[in-house]
């Protein structure tokens, strides 16, 4: 049983859902929040959990095994660094850091803890991205060679109206930061680590510091091209990925927060291939019956990991090519040159991307 404690109330809220889910595995022991109120309504659904507001409370408590960090952007990197320092696992929800020499700091922290660091990225454990990793591994996709994925979601001024969403100091990005970062894991993930990037980004949709609009166009490690389109002005939310690959092509259906949770389409491009991909579609149904999805998926996977069992797990390093490329794109947009990855890290960017115009006084973000 692994004793967890999650900092932040909001997004915290969805985290306790996995847990709980996952009664034999985890308990949640404390839930810390500035707004006591949102922490004790958090709290009441964990037997025995109690609640504080003090971050460092949380690190020196020896009951707790992981720190799950669900608190604004700009605080990731530096209670990840904390919590690894105090002997801690630690579970970061995304953006696993807000710089790429931040993020590598990360990765030096936990290495010299000799303490996990586990980025969050919970749409990867779903029913249809299962079955293409089976069909990937099974050799029946053939070569990437084209994708295009699609993040359109609904954002206005309700959504902003919190403090540190939409400023560059609290949130350190816009939508390709803090939206578009999952379906581009998803894509890399199947096609390879981008290596080179072509840009254009706009705020076109609320009076907001950070981009909201982007059109996104990547080379691949396997030399498969991806195109991504970002928007937070959509009728709606809907997230859409469509793979073709030289065997078969997969495609997603719409649901924004779970798009591998959809039920998926797999289809040969030669039609005699159809009967190999259903069969081993059936075989890979049987072997993921009863696994849980989202937060519970990746909360199992990290139970697995830390009891020293095989796991499919959001590796550091997919924290910081994650990262990277968010640097990456920023850097293409802003020169409206094709950047190559990985970078050369004496570029600015990979300190710090905010706009210079937009830095300041961090202290009061």
């Amino acid at each position: 049983m692994l004793n967890v404690a999650i900092l932040g109330a909001g997004i915290g809220a969805q985290h306790m859902d996995g847990y709980l889910a996952l009664p034999e595995r985890f308990n949640v022991v404390t839930i810390c929040d500035l707004d006591i109120a949102r922490a004790s309504s958090l709290a009441d659904m964990a037997k025995g959990c109690t609640v504080t507001s003090e971050i460092a409370e949380v690190l020196s408590d020896p009951r707790v095994d992981i720190i799950d960090i669900c608190l604004p952007p700009h605080l990731h990197a530096p209670v990840a660094k904390n919590a690894l320092s105090a002997g801690k696992h630690v579970i970061c929800e995304k953006p696993f850091a807000c710089s790429v020499l931040e993020a590598e700091d990360i990765l030096a922290a936990a290495s010299a803890s000799q303490c996990k660091i586990m980025p969050i990225f919970q749409y990867r454990y779903g029913r249809g991205l299962r079955q293409l990793t089976g069909l990937q591994e099974r050799a029946l996709t053939g070569k990437p060679l084209v994708a295009t994925v699609e993040t359109h979601w609904d954002r206005d001024a309700d959504y902003y109206s919190v403090a540190w969403r939409g400023r560059w100091k609290s949130e350190r990005g816009g939508a390709v930061l803090g939206h578009a970062i999952h379906i581009h894991d998803l894509v890399t993930r199947y096609f390879g680590a981008a290596t080179e990037v072509s840009v254009m980004l706009d705020t076109r949709v609320n009076p907001i510091e950070t981009e909201d609009c982007a059109a996104i166009a990547m080379r691949t490690a396997s030399g498969g091209l991806v195109t991504s389109s970002v928007t937070l002005g959509g009728a709606g939310n809907m997230s859409r990925m469509r793979l073709v690959f030289d065997a078969l092509t997969a495609e997603s259906g719409r649901n924004p927060y779970a798009p591998g949770s959809d039920d998926w389409t797999f289809v040969s491009r030669k039609t005699e291939g159809q009967s190999a991909i259903d069969k081993a579609l059936s075989e890979i149904s049987r072997e993921m019956d009863g696994q849980p999805s989202g937060f519970a998926g990746q909360f199992l996977a990290v139970s697995d990991h830390l009891g020293g069992k095989p796991a499919d797990m959001v590796t550091p390093e997919d924290g910081l090519r994650s990262i990277e490329l968010v640097a990456a794109i920023y850097q293409a947009a802003r020169t409206g040159a094709r950047v190559s990855l990985p970078l050369d890290r004496s570029l600015p960017i990979c300190a710090d991307w905010i706009p210079v115009q937009f830095r300041g006084d961090q202290s009061d973000a």
